[in-house]
C-alpha cells in the first residue's frame, strides 16, 4: 500500500485522538491515525477507574469513557485509521514505512508527522534488582491489563516497589479483588505519584507507604516466594544492616515512565538527556521541520486532560506548517530550567507567541516563590504552597511577559 496524506498521525491513544479531532475541526480533513493496536484509545482503554476529563470534559468519567468521546467523533468525522499496523520506520522525506496484517508492507508519505507514540514502564531490567527469575514479577500496567481486561488475578499477597499513579491505582483495585497489599515501598523521601491517589488509594484503605526503602533481591524459583527490602540514606544508598526479608507471591514495580522515542529517533529527532523525550518549540515541533510529538513521547503526564490539550496544541502546528504559517524559527527564545526545576516543556518558544509553559520540581519545596526570569530581571512570580515532583505545574506565558523578556532567553526557578 502506497498513499499520501497532509497529516499521519502514529499512536492512536489520548494525544493521537485529539490531535486528529482538532485537525479535522480546524479544517484539515486529510488524516490518518496509525495505531499499533487492534484498537483506539491507548492506555485508556485499561484504565477502569474514574478521575478522567473533569478539566477536558467538567465532569467525571473512566478512561474507556473518555476514549470514546474521541473515538466517536473520529468515526463521525470519518478520519481514516489504520490498526493493527506497527510503524518500523520514517525516513528524511516523512516517508512512513509499516507493517499491517491485512496490508503487507505500507508506505505513507506525508506533509506533517505527529508522533504520539505515549511511554511504557522501566522494568526490573532497568532497575537491575538482583535475585532469581521467577514469575510474579511484574510492572504494575501489566497487572492493570491482566486484571481490568484479560480477567486474570495476578496473586494474593503483593509487595509494590514505587509510588507512581499506577501502582497507587493498583494497590486499591488488586484490594478489592481481595488481595493482601503488604506495603508500598518507595525509593524517595518524597511520591511520584499525585496526592489524590496517596489519600484515595493508600491511605483510605490503611495501606503502608515506606518512602526511603527499596528492594534488594528476589527469591523463588518457578514462583515469587519472597523479596528483601532495605532501608536508602540520602544518597539513595542501601544502609547495611536494615535489610528485611518479606513473604509474597507477587511483586509490581510502579517505578516510572519512558516516553517511548524509537520511531522518534529514527527520524532523527533530538531527545532530552531529562525526559527522553523530544526537545520541541511552543508549537511541538521538533528540530525536524514537520515532525511534532505530544502526549506522553513528549514527556510523562499525570492528567490525561493535559495530553489531549498538547495533541491539539501540535495538531494546530502542524496546519500552520503545512499551510506556511509557521513563525520564523530564528526569532524564538530559550527556556531553561533553574533552581529547583527539573526540566521545562517546550524547550523554545516563538516571540509573540503565547503559551502555557509545563515544568516540573526536581523536588519537594515548601512555602515559596516561583519566578520567572528574562536576564537578571523577574518579569513573573508567585507564590506556592507545596511542590512536588509527582505533581506537573505550570505558568501562563502571555504575550506581555514575551514582550518584557525582550528577547532574552527565559528560566523558571524555586526560591
Amino acid at each position: 500500500m502506497n498513499k499520501h496524506v497532509k497529516i499521519a498521525i502514529i499512536g492512536g491513544g489520548p494525544a493521537g485522538l485529539a490531535a486528529a479531532v482538532e485537525c479535522y475541526e480546524q479544517g484539515e480533513k486529510d488524516i490518518v491515525i496509525i495505531e499499533r493496536d487492534d484498537r483506539l484509545g491507548g492506555i485508556l482503554q485499561q484504565c477502569i477507574h474514574n478521575g478522567f476529563g473533569l478539566h477536558m470534559f467538567k465532569e467525571e468519567l473512566t478512561g474507556p469513557e473518555y476514549a470514546q468521546r474521541y473515538i466517536d467523533k473520529v468515526e463521525e468525522y470519518g478520519i481514516k485509521t489504520l490498526t493493527n499496523t506497527m510503524v518500523l520506520d520514517v525516513d528524511d522525506n516523512k516517508t512512513i514505512y509499516a507493517i499491517n496484517p491485512d496490508l503487507g508492507l505500507v508506505h505513507i508519505s506525508a506533509d506533517a508527522i505527529l508522533l504520539c507514540t505515549g511511554c511504557r514502564e522501566r522494568t526490573r531490567h532497568n532497575l537491575m534488582i538482583p535475585g532469581t527469575r521467577p514469575a510474579g514479577v511484574y510492572t504494575a500496567g501489566m497487572v492493570q491489563r491482566l486484571t481490568n481486561l484479560e480477567g486474570y488475578m495476578p496473586g494474593k499477597n503483593v509487595v509494590i516497589l514505587g509510588s507512581g499513579d499506577i501502582g497507587l491505582i493498583m494497590a486499591r483495585r488488586l484490594l478489592f479483588e481481595g488481595a493482601n497489599i503488604i506495603s508500598v515501598y518507595e525509593l524517595m523521601p518524597y511520591s511520584t505519584g499525585l496526592q489524590r491517589n496517596i489519600h484515595q488509594c493508600l491511605e483510605d484503605f490503611d495501606i503502608p507507604l515506606k518512602f526511603e526503602h527499596t528492594v534488594t533481591n528476589i527469591r523463588g524459583r518457578d514462583r515469587l516466594e519472597g523479596i528483601t527490602v532495605a532501608q536508602v540514606d540520602k544518597n539513595r544508598k542501601v544502609i547495611k544492616g536494615s535489610e528485611k526479608h518479606i513473604e509474597c507471591d507477587t511483586l509490581l514495580l510502579s517505578v516510572g515512565l519512558i516516553p517511548e522515542n524509537e520511531i522518534a529517533s529514527l527520524a532523527g529527532v533530538e531527545l532530552s538527556k531529562i525526559t527522553n523525550g523530544p526537545i520541541v518549540d511552543g508549537s511541538r515541533q521538533t528540530n525536524i521541520p514537520g515532525v511534532f510529538a505530544a502526549g506522553n513521547t513528549l514527556h510523562v503526564h499525570d492528567l490525561v486532560d493535559y495530553v489531549s490539550e498538547e495533541g491539539a496544541i501540535a495538531a494546530r502546528g502542524a496546519i500552520d506548517y503545512i499551510n506556511n504559517n509557521s513563525k520564523d524559527a530564528s526569532l524564538s527564545i530559550n527556556i531553561v530550567p533553574g533552581n529547583g526545576i527539573r526540566y521545562i516543556v517546550p524547550n523554545t518558544i516563538t516571540l509573540a507567541s503565547a503559551c502555557d509553559l509545563f515544568f516540573r520540581p526536581s523536588g519537594v519545596y515548601k512555602d515559596g516563590k516561583l519566578e520567572l526570569k528574562a536576564g537578571d530581571e523577574v518579569i513573573y512570580s508567585k507564590k506556592f504552597i507545596k511542590l512536588t515532583p509527582g505533581e506537573m505545574e505550570r505558568i501562563k506565558l502571555t504575550n506581555e511577559l514575551i514582550e518584557k523578556a525582550n528577547g532574552l532567553d527565559l528560566m523558571i526557578q524555586c526560591v
